[in-house]
């Protein structure tokens, strides 16, 4: 799991906002600290270097979670196959 960031704040539409130097892609899954899915991500907006993320939050109540840290799943795999020796 990799470390998104922390969520600075809940915005009127009940998602949770987080400050990140990794964007993710809309529809990514987001997991708390004992790898629960507790969203998705629904918009990137902000300056490129430091993008914000609003995450849809399906699990738990939005408010409970400010200023805990949430994760993301890597999902690296070799799209060509495996190495030949």
């Amino acid at each position: 799991m990799r470390k998104i960031g922390r969520v600075i704040h809940i915005s009127p539409g009940k998602k949770a906002v987080i400050r990140t130097t990794r964007p993710l892609k809309i529809g990514e899954k987001v997991f708390d600290g004992n790898k629960k899915v507790i969203g998705r991500v629904s918009d990137v907006f902000g300056p490129i270097k430091s993008p914000y993320i609003e995450v849809n939050i399906e699990n738990g109540e939005p408010s409970d979670f400010v200023g805990k840290i949430l994760y993301h799943v890597s999902s690296k795999q070799n799209k060509r196959g495996k190495r030949r020796r």
